[in-house]
């Protein structure tokens, strides 16, 4: 019985022998939910941390309306930023890539990657506003933009990554 680990090898590799979809960074697992409804990894995957970045924006902005003026817009980041990252986290895992194991490695490294994207946003909005003089809401969405592209390269490459093991096939 074939164990369905998804491998390094593109959907296109011909040394692969099949056009099985394949997700980034070598993550291994079954493909998730809504991979096996768009049939496209990548899809999924820019799917989900579409949703997870207009998700994480509607929680700032949230914050902000209503209590950014008492506590400031710092203080609408740090908290969408919690309300968000579990929910990231658990999709990234369970509807994309459905890996296996390692969860609280996983966890870490999202983590770390998100507390990175998170520390990026943090300094990039204290310069645009309170340096720049921008609005908060309109300057939190294009540093949204910036730090989702950090993100997606630090999710591929570290998150979720699987190590291939030596001597396997």
């Amino acid at each position: 019985m074939k164990d369905h680990q998804l491998t390094d090898r593109g959907p296109h590799d011909p040394s692969s022998g099949t056009a099985e979809a394949t997700p980034p960074a070598g993550m291994s697992g079954g493909a998730g939910p809504l991979m096996r409804l768009v049939k496209n990894q990548g899809l999924a995957f820019l799917l989900v941390g579409g949703f997870n970045t207009v998700l994480g924006t509607a929680w700032f902005a949230v914050w902000q309306l209503t209590l950014g003026d008492q506590l400031g817009y710092h203080f609408a980041i740090v908290a969408g930023y919690l309300c968000n990252v579990l929910c990231a986290f658990a999709m990234y895992r369970y509807l994309v890539f459905e890996v296996r194991g390692h969860l609280l490695r996983d966890l870490w490294r999202f983590v770390v990657v998100n507390f990175g994207a998170f520390a990026i946003n943090m300094a990039l909005m204290t310069l645009a506003v309170s340096v720049f003089g921008f609005p908060p809401i309109p300057a939190q969405i294009a540093i949204t933009a910036v730090t989702a592209t950090a993100s997606f390269f630090g999710y591929r490459d570290f998150s979720f990554s699987r190590k291939k093991r030596s001597g396997s096939a």
